[in-house]
């Protein structure tokens, strides 16, 4: 991890802030929070819970907007601040974009402490289970 963004943790936490003003930010202000629970009508969704914390990742790709990304979650402000970090990123990219996120850079992005880093992993695993969602049927 940068050691600028570890003593920068340090000094928060020693002064009982175990959140980043960019935590702060996304988790005050979620953009990509999807307006209603349970599957999209249009597009891909995936849901998983567990590690205390629960998501549902929905997207849809268009011609010329790329793809827009939304979501429902539970669980700390670290994660819903992630959930949504890793919408604004991703959202108008390509797939291809997306295939690439690795959860070290929200990690290091939102100060996130390594002990929750089983949360984060499991916004990987969301991430990869939506792109098997958009991959072409393989039955024979």
């Amino acid at each position: 991890r940068n050691p600028v963004a570890r003593a920068a943790a340090d000094v928060r936490l020693m002064a009982g802030d175990p959140y980043s003003p960019l935590v702060r930010k996304l988790f005050a202000a979620p953009a990509h929070a999807a307006p209603t629970a349970g599957k999209p009508p249009h597009g891909a969704s995936v849901f998983l819970e567990g590690q205390g914390v629960a998501v549902r990742l929905n997207a849809h790709s268009g011609a010329k907007e790329g793809l827009v990304l939304t979501f429902r979650a539970r669980g700390c402000p670290h994660f819903l601040a992630a959930c949504e970090w890793l919408c604004r990123r991703y959202s108008g990219k390509s797939l291809t974009e997306l295939g690439v996120f690795k959860p070290a850079e929200i990690m290091q992005t939102l100060g996130i402490p390594a002990a929750k880093s089983g949360r984060i992993l499991m916004l990987e695993d969301a991430v990869r289970a939506l792109d098997t969602c958009f991959e072409p049927d393989r039955a024979p």
